[in-house]
C-alpha cells in the first residue's frame, strides 16, 4: 500500500517562504517520478512541479517558475517543494503524487499520470 504524507504547510505573509515535504512508503520510491499539485477552493487541481525518478529532470508550471524548487532525497524517500516569494494566489491545498509508470522517460505533468496521492497540506499566503 503506497502512502504519501505531506507536511510543512501553514500561514505565511506574501514574500515569505515555506518548504513542503512528502514522505513516501509502500514501494520503491526511487523508481518513480514525483509531482506536486495544488487546488484552491472552487478550482480544478493544477500542476505545480514534477521531478524525475533520478532527480535529474524537473518541470514547473509557468506561474511558479523561478520561485519554487522541487527536489528529492531518495535515501529518505522524500520529495520537497521549496516555495519562495510566495504570493496570495499561491494559497491552496498542496498535494504530492507518485507517477503511475516506473522509470518514466518524460516527467508527468497531468493528474491522470499519477496513481497515488497524499492527503494534502494547506498553504495560506496573506497579503
Amino acid at each position: 500500500q503506497v502512502q504519501l504524507v505531506e507536511s510543512g504547510g501553514g500561514l505565511v505573509q506574501a514574500g515569505g517562504s515555506l518548504r513542503l515535504s512528502c514522505a513516501a512508503s509502500g514501494r520503491t520510491f526511487s523508481d518513480y517520478a514525483m509531482g506536486w499539485f495544488r487546488q484552491a477552493p472552487g478550482m480544478e487541481r493544477e500542476f505545480v512541479a514534477t521531478i524525475s525518478w533520478s532527480g535529474r529532470s524537473s518541470d514547473y508550471a509557468d506561474s511558479v517558475k523561478g520561485r519554487f524548487t522541487i527536489s528529492r532525497d531518495n535515501a529518505k524517500n522524500t520529495v520537497y517543494l521549496r516555495m519562495n516569494s510566495l504570493k496570495p494566489e499561491d494559497t491552496a491545498n498542496y498535494y504530492c503524487a507518485a507517477d503511475k509508470k516506473i522509470y518514466s522517460t518524460v516527467v508527468p505533468t497531468t493528474p491522470p499520470e499519477y496513481d497515488h496521492w497524499g492527503q494534502g497540506t494547506q498553504v495560506t499566503v496573506s497579503s
